[in-house]
């Protein structure tokens, strides 16, 4: 009731500990914004000692005495040096570099505030167990089990291959691929969510732009498919982890939720697409009326697809520096012979067809059985997934190992050749005058043996060719050619191999093992198990407690009072431009969008309770406005002017820096302004026209 409600103490902001909470909330995204490492300095023979007791214990292997530390630099004494000690040696510190990213700067956010006693166990169990309908472990779990589901799936090559398809379909029409590419990407990500699209159509988009003779800057294709991605996570709550905070925080079935948010999104995606082709990207050189792709050849074509989670799968491939038309090759044959488990494809489709029809069962029978965590059924359904992806691998693990073996063979191979090959042409030409009267003899079958390096760096068969000088191996005058040197380093490393005893056994070394073995074995259970979202659990409690600690000291209902004000003066317009606008920025300054939808959630919540207090009925249309523009702001938000809006925004600029894309803050604000602002005009304007249709002034209710 709200005569029993307690008034709201506006004064509490003001105490040391409110204002410090305050600051470190505001520290702490200026962190997640612009992430640093802070350098510490510890004493060479402390951290010796502390090396040599790992060492001692099996832990980690003994150092090299020249071999330098892992993850530090030295760093020089610098007193000594400007005192003229000439025997100071550089390096009697260690310097050891602390991250302080979106993972750490939250974590040492609280501890620093429960130091201080500004926040307790109220505001801990508030951030980790839930509060206010928002449960915190049942939106990790749920979004965590989802994503195994949606990545394993990925991991079959389904989406590379639909994407094969596509380019197959769009052919070398630049408009009719960009257009079909778009569809595809929102559809598959209406269904499964940006981070499988990221994962794989990041990748395939950077090859497909590598092979086209006439894509000069991948630019256009790229941005595109990151804005469409982020836009067709706001169809399902299962989509995107915002989308859970906010279903929960206001208690909205998962289907009302898709049913008030799909025409606004379809909407927002179709207006998108002659904005995104013939206003932001109509350039020749990004998007060309016809794309000229190389061929590929037919051996290649022939050849078994190689599934790519299998290490060193691909041979030279594994190399992002292959150099030349070695690398376009390789890539052609990425994207034009793409691998595909059909098995797997067809098993993750049922599954994850059925799980995400569960959780809307479930979901929309919630009122007559009571709250069930959405766990129940995405826990269950990871699991049955993750013991078909090991069946699946223990029962092809002899394959796998082998293709492993032998890939990694190839690629020891060429990065030889290629060591030998810059050794070669460092080497300074001899003059003729002093060049020896044989040299005459040996040059023909030096080019032999290189052309042999060559043609044989994918074949594996470079040791085969040393036989061709084998005669001017015998006499110290003679040169050997590139060929010969790789048969005699890899003889000479299989002898040295035999006569040197095994390293040392740690736990260090036995954990590389049992990874690789992992890796060769049940390729893509590790795969999968190595591409999850760990950073969004210690990120998103972390920020939850904070956001806990806003509430608790009074910050949040000074927020929640100034929206109060806006939506008396603005109504349902106002709300939906208000909120939308708030959402978007707070994306790129309140710890990425999972952070800014726990806030404004907080603040919807807060502005509840005030206008209870004050008995004014919060309508249908202004309350509904406001939750459902922050959904579309804190979806859309993630291609805005930050990468660290969104944790799909950063795996994306990681995957691009793989493939040689550098994608720079700047650049990246400078390109998605113009698409956030269409996008969120277009869909709030939508929303607008929906809420005055379907919503009415009644009062909400609850």
């Amino acid at each position: 009731m709200a005569e029993e409600l307690a008034p709201p103490d506006y004064e509490r902001i003001k105490s040391w500990r409110s204002i410090v909470t305050l600051i470190v909330f505001v520290a702490t995204n200026l962190v997640v914004l612009f992430p640093f490492d802070i350098p510490i300095y510890v004493p060479r023979r402390v951290y010796d000692a502390f090396w040599n007791l790992l060492s001692k214990c099996r832990v980690a292997p003994p150092r090299e005495p020249d071999e330098p530390e892992p993850g530090s630099s030295l760093a020089e004494n610098d007193g000594d040096r400007d005192n003229g000690d000439e025997a100071a040696v550089p390096g009697r510190y260690v310097r050891l570099q602390f991250p302080m990213n979106l993972v750490t700067a939250p974590i040492l956010a609280d501890l620093f505030l429960l130091a201080v006693l500004a926040i307790g166990r109220e505001e801990v169990a508030g951030g980790i167990l839930g509060a206010d309908h928002i449960l915190t472990y049942d939106i990790m779990i749920f979004f965590i089990t989802l994503a195994y589901i949606a990545i394993s799936l990925d991991a079959s090559g389904v989406i590379r291959f639909l994407a094969f398809k596509i380019l197959q379909w769009g052919g070398r029409v630049g408009h009719r691929l960009f257009f079909y590419l778009y569809v595809f990407f929102f559809g598959i990500g209406s269904f499964i969510g940006n981070d499988p699209i990221i994962l794989s159509g990041t990748a395939f988009l950077a090859y497909m732009t590598r092979v086209s003779s006439n894509i000069v800057h991948p630019r256009a294709w790229i941005f595109s498919q990151f804005a469409v991605a982020n836009i067709a996570s706001a169809i399902l709550v299962s989509s995107n982890p915002t989308n859970l905070v906010l279903a929960g925080a206001f208690n909205i079935r998962f289907i009302d939720y898709t049913a008030n948010m799909i025409v606004p999104v379809v909407i927002t995606a179709i207006a998108v697409f002659p904005f995104l082709l013939y206003i932001v990207f109509n350039n020749e050189s990004l998007i060309p009326t016809s794309i000229k792709m190389h061929e590929l050849p037919e051996e290649a074509k022939s050849r078994k697809p190689v599934n790519p989670n299998i290490p060193n799968a691909r041979g030279t491939a594994e190399s992002e520096d292959a150099p030349g038309e070695e690398g376009k090759l390789l890539s052609l044959e990425e994207i034009m012979n793409p691998f595909l488990d059909k098995g797997g494809a067809t098993f993750g489709a049922v599954v994850m067809a059925v799980t995400l029809v569960a959780v809307l069962a479930l979901n929309a029978a919630k009122t007559s059985i009571g709250e069930i965590p959405v766990f129940y059924v995405t826990l269950p359904a990871a699991v049955v997934t993750f013991v078909w992806d090991l069946s699946y691998g223990w029962l092809h693990r002899h394959e796998t190992r082998e293709i492993a073996r032998k890939g990694r063979k190839e690629l020891e191979r060429a990065r030889l050749e290629r060591a030998m090959r810059e050794k070669e042409e460092k080497k300074p030409a001899e003059s003729p005058e002093v060049q020896p009267a044989e040299s005459s003899a040996t040059s023909l079958p030096d080019q032999q043996g290189l052309q042999l390096a060559q043609l044989s760096s994918r074949k594996g068969t470079l040791g085969s060719a040393s036989g061709a000088n084998e005669a001017a191996m015998t006499s110290d005058n003679f040169e050997m050619s590139p060929v010969q040197e790789i048969g005699k380093a890899d003889k000479s490393d299989e002898k040295r191999q035999l006569q040197q005893p095994r390293r040392r056994t740690t736990l260090l070394s036995l954990a590389k093992d049992a990874f690789r073995w992992s890796q060769e074995t049940f390729p893509t259970a590790t795969a999968v198990l190595t591409h999850l979202p760990y950073a969004l659990i210690p990120f998103a409690f972390g920020m939850f407690v904070l956001v806990q600690a806003l509430v608790t000291k009074g910050w949040v209902e000074i927020f929640a009072l100034g929206w109060d004000k806006w939506v008396t003066k603005t109504g349902v317009v106002g709300a939906v431009g208000g909120m939308g606008f708030l959402s978007v920025v707070l994306c790129n300054f309140a710890g990425t969008n999972i952070g800014a939808t726990i806030l404004l959630s907080r603040v919807i919540q807060a502005w509840q309770r005030i206008r209870q207090y004050d008995h004014v009925e919060i309508t249908q249309r202004e309350f509904w406005a406001t939750v459902y523009s922050m959904a579309l702001g804190v979806n859309y938000g993630a291609f805005s002017t930050a990468l660290s809006a969104s944790l799909a925004g950063l795996l994306w600029q990681n995957i691009l820096a793989k493939k040689h894309i550098r994608v720079r803050r700047l650049d990246f604000a400078r390109v998605n302004l113009p698409i956030i602002a269409i996008a969120m005009t277009v869909g709030c304007t939508v929303l607008i026209g929906e809420i005055y249709i379907i919503r009415d002034e009644s009062p909400v209710i609850g």
